[in-house]
């Protein structure tokens, strides 16, 4: 029996230590926010943060998570959707299919907690989820939004 703490509680999990934590949070979790696109660390549709760290969920197995790490899904990023990068996730209408937008979500909002005022640099290094429906521009100007750096 492994220990998370997962959105603020301390959860027990019964999985092999092997198994990705993407699979933990959906299936033993039901924390269906966090979604499975490649399964190999690319495409950023399940990441969640580990001590603040945007992590892809799929490449980081139960095993290598200690219990006193704390684990941030979208579901306890703001369960009430006042999270800045959320609103402005709805202002700039980044979302089109939605699939990639949790992970995108959770990767925006630890870009802007760790640097506040992110420069378009900032914003290309930091954001390498990949989306099918080509938002890209709207999830610069959504960051931007959120950070208070917006250019229109």
């Amino acid at each position: 029996m492994a220990k998370l703490t997962v959105n603020g509680a301390t959860l027990d999990v019964a999985a092999d230590e092997n198994t990705p934590l993407l699979w933990v949070l959906r299936e033993q979790l039901g924390m269906t926010g966090t979604k499975y696109g490649c399964g190999i660390a690319q495409c950023g549709a399940c990441t969640v943060h580990i001590d603040g760290v945007a992590t892809r969920s799929c490449a980081v197995t139960l095993g290598s998570v200690k219990p006193e790490q704390k684990i941030v899904t979208i579901e306890g990023l703001s369960p009430d959707g006042s999270h800045p990068i959320q609103k402005a996730w709805l202002e700039m209408d980044v979302p089109q299919c939605g699939y990639c937008q949790t992970g995108m979500i959770m990767a925006a909002a630890a870009l802007l907690k760790d640097k506040p005022k992110p420069t378009d640099a900032d914003i290309d290094e930091a954001m390498s989820n990949i989306c099918r429906c080509g938002t890209y521009l709207r999830v610069k100007a959504a960051i931007h939004a959120a950070a208070g750096t917006s250019k229109t």
